[in-house]
């Protein structure tokens, strides 16, 4: 093992610095420390953080499929792995790389699924790209659970022989700890991109439902930006709710912010594995969230956070209101909970062990 490529549909933003911003950084590391040099493929440029240590290729003309395919046909490199992140499963691209390249194939899933699953007609369109395309992909890796089931479901059974899971994991020594949490009135931040999926516009009926005199006092505080932050601005105006909310804007150091809360909300209707979930309960901030995806794999209701129903307003409001009145609350610590399954190293060595591994 020489040379491999990560192919990352990941834009590179110096004003958002989160978990898989690290991962690369330490990957990248991990892989020098061996003797792997590592073509990083990324939709643009930067050199922020731990970037300017990584050789990074992009082509603003291309997207960041095409731009690999081109730089391999110019530069006739052969690597020993082909990694892809953040990009579609089992399309033509795949066979692509099979056909100028004895590379094995690692494909990592981070793509969340629609909570009203896909239509038939994509269902039965991922099932025939499964059938004509995953043969050219050796090893499947879904973050979560959820995320191996929904690739077996999405393009076939036959391919859980060939689908692994690594967990996402943070750097717990980054992320600084609340000591105390306020069992009556406390505080509430979220931390997501803000577009109509993240389900913050729940939040704000949540809120709105609330008796008055809570809705007097609650605050809370949104970090993130996004196409759906006028939308949701709005709604918060025609409820007079402009008291109620903050918008922070995007933060690069929400590892320091996360433990001036007392609880997190993540309102979303689809999800992968969230980052953000892990950061909060590493900052011993319980979380608030829903039932999709991965996130009952990380939050125990009632134990680290409380799960509700995704798109159940009713549900959220009952359970804002019962901890805000201190009827409900979290008093462990749940640092301790999560800090020896999902830490950073731990899936650094699990993503570097797939280079060392035979193929299924």
């Amino acid at each position: 093992m020489h040379k491999i490529a990560v192919i990352c549909n990941y834009q590179l933003l110096p004003e958002r610095i989160g978990g898989m911003d690290y991962f690369f950084w330490d990957f990248d590391k991990k892989c020098k420390e061996n003797g792997i040099e590592v073509d990083w493929f990324f939709p643009n440029q930067s050199n922020h953080g731990g970037y300017s240590n990584l050789t990074i290729h992009s082509n603003e003309s291309e997207n960041v499929e095409n731009s690999f395919l081109l730089f391999c046909q110019q530069n006739k490199i052969q690597f020993t792995h082909i990694i892809t992140h953040f990009v579609e499963l089992c399309t033509p691209f795949f066979y692509q790389i099979k056909k100028m390249s004895k590379a094995k194939v690692i494909a990592v899933d981070h793509n969340p699924r629609p909570l009203n699953r896909y239509s038939v007609k994509k269902r039965i369109n991922k099932r025939v790209k499964g059938v004509l395309f995953s043969r050219y992909i050796d090893v499947f890796v879904g973050v979560s659970n959820y995320t191996v089931n929904a690739i077996i479901i999405d393009f076939g059974t036959h391919l859980k022989r060939k689908t692994q899971i690594i967990y996402n994991g943070v750097i717990f020594d980054a992320i600084l700890t609340r000591n105390n949490r306020n069992i009556v009135k406390p505080s509430f931040l979220v931390a997501s991109h803000l577009r109509e999926s993240k389900g913050i516009q729940d939040l704000i009926d949540a809120v709105n439902a609330l008796p008055k005199d809570i809705k007097e006092e609650i605050q809370i505080t949104i970090y993130g930006d996004g196409p759906y932050k006028k939308q949701l601005t709005e709604k918060i105006a025609k409820y007079a709710l402009e008291d109620c909310f903050v918008f922070m804007g995007s933060k690069s150091n929400l590892n320091e912010i996360f433990h001036q809360y007392d609880y997190m909300l993540q309102p979303t209707h689809m999800e992968c594995f969230s980052l953000s979930i892990l950061e909060s309960l590493a900052a011993n901030v319980p979380v608030i969230t829903t039932d999709v995806g991965g996130n009952t794999e990380v939050v125990t209701s009632g134990e680290n956070g409380f799960i509700f129903e995704a798109k159940n307003i009713k549900q959220l409001t009952a359970i804002l209101e019962d901890i805000y009145v201190g009827n409900k609350k979290i008093s462990i610590n749940t640092r301790e909970l999560i800090a020896n399954s999902f830490s950073l190293p731990k899936m650094i060595d699990n993503h570097f062990r797939l280079l060392k591994e035979g193929v299924h």
